[in-house]
């Protein structure tokens, strides 16, 4: 749902009535991944999608009922060998829809209108919804924000079942501590950006019966920054915009690191790589791209960024400038296990000669690194097409998107 949450905040603030499609489980090939989602409005204007085309036209029914009757429902498609023309997918694969009307009576719609809120603005939040169990809890919805926007108990004026001194607005049905235990699981998520279902058993939930809870995360795009102001970079700037990241370009050279070389760039700085990477903010999903090639830079940039937690560290340069690098690098302390860290020469092997072949490569690599792929070709291979399970986090987490 919060992957259309622009336009649906639009409805909103438009007091329309609508009903959302969401994408809650996955088994197969399933072309969406959970937190895919279709909306229909009261007048039949439809934004978004839940599988690509292959089951849009029953969703759509689905959701232009539940504006009428107001329940919510979860309903299952999957592939017919039976029957060729029955709805459903044609890659094979199986999706859970669950699909919620968002109706001026609708008990949850404050919490949803305050996620899409958040979400259409930037701002980091987490709605959890319940998708399976008892009948009366179902589509239930409970939005966490992160832990420094939390605003003092009172302040909510009562509009929620749950306080902002618990971390959590609306809740799940009248069941506090099943609130606290998904509102918990929820923030987990969100502090790592992920979109994925939660199993509480029956002790846990409180209510007499299991529940699944599919948790949506909504968070800052990640970072991309790239150090080097040279034409590679702007190539990679740009593609780096395609992928979603928010993009840095530093260099030491104000007459390189300008706006109009790198106009598609969200900041540009001018400072020492290893001064700004010290005073600037990164996070797990961080990547940073190292394309200056120069010891004066890299060295002291490197050995800072290869104990960051981040997700990718990545340095161009020929062969024989990795392993004269590397030595560099060892000789100011950084250890092989650190070493091990760095992608050198940076990007995929595709035989890439112009800056944005190059570009194309290295983001192939980021993505097979974020995704866990093999980075080889599909044809002739027997590795999945989707990686769902690359980073999934142990316990009881079910399908991430």
């Amino acid at each position: 749902m919060l992957d259309i949450a622009d336009e649906l905040h639009r409805w909103i603030g438009q007091g329309r009535d609508f009903a959302v499609a969401t994408v809650v489980a996955v088994g197969g090939s399933a072309p969406r991944q959970p937190g895919a989602a279709l909306a229909v409005d009261a007048s039949g204007t439809a934004i978004g999608s839940v599988s690509g085309g292959c089951v849009e036209g029953a969703v759509y029914e689905l959701c232009r009922q539940a504006l009428e009757d107001g329940e919510t429902v979860l309903e299952r498609f999957g592939y017919s060998d039976e029957d060729a023309f029955a709805v459903g997918l044609t890659c094979g694969g199986v999706i859970d829809i669950l699909v919620t009307p968002v109706r001026a009576d609708t008990p949850s719609r404050p919490v949803l209108a305050a996620a899409l809120a958040a979400a259409s603005s930037g701002r980091a939040a987490a709605v959890a919804r319940v998708t399976e169990g008892p009948a009366e809890l179902l589509g239930r919805a409970l939005l966490v924000r992160p832990l420094d926007e939390i605003r003092p108990s009172g302040d909510c004026g009562g509009a929620y079942e749950g306080g902002y001194e618990d971390g959590y607005e609306g809740g799940l049905g009248g069941h506090p501590e099943l609130d606290r235990t998904v509102a918990g699981e929820a923030r987990a998520l969100l502090d790592a950006g992920r979109t994925a279902t939660v199993e509480i058993g029956e002790d846990g939930s409180r209510c007499g019966s299991p529940l699944t809870v599919l948790v949506e995360s909504s968070v800052p795009p990640p970072r991309m920054i790239v150090f080097g102001a040279i034409d590679f970079a702007s190539a990679l700037v740009r593609i780096g915009k395609f992928l979603g990241y928010h993009v840095t370009v530093c260099d030491a050279r104000p007459v390189f690191a300008t706006a109009a070389r790198f106009p598609d760039a969200d900041e540009i700085v001018v400072e020492w790589p290893h001064r700004y990477l010290e005073t600037t903010g990164v996070d797990a999903r961080t990547v940073l791209c190292v394309l200056t090639h120069d010891a004066k830079f890299d060295v002291p940039l490197l050995r800072l960024a290869l104990r960051l937690p981040v997700a990718y560290v990545g340095a161009m340069g020929s062969r024989r400038t990795h392993e004269d690098r590397n030595a560099r690098l060892r000789e100011v302390g950084v250890t092989d296990l650190e070493l091990a860290r760095l992608r050198s020469p940076i990007g995929l092997d595709l035989g890439a000669r112009t800056p944005e072949e190059t570009a194309l490569s290295i983001a192939a690599e980021i993505v097979a690194n974020r995704r866990g792929g093999s980075g080889v070709s599909l044809t002739g291979a027997h590795t999945p097409i989707h990686h769902d399970g690359a980073h999934k986090p142990a316990g009881r987490i079910g399908s991430v998107a």
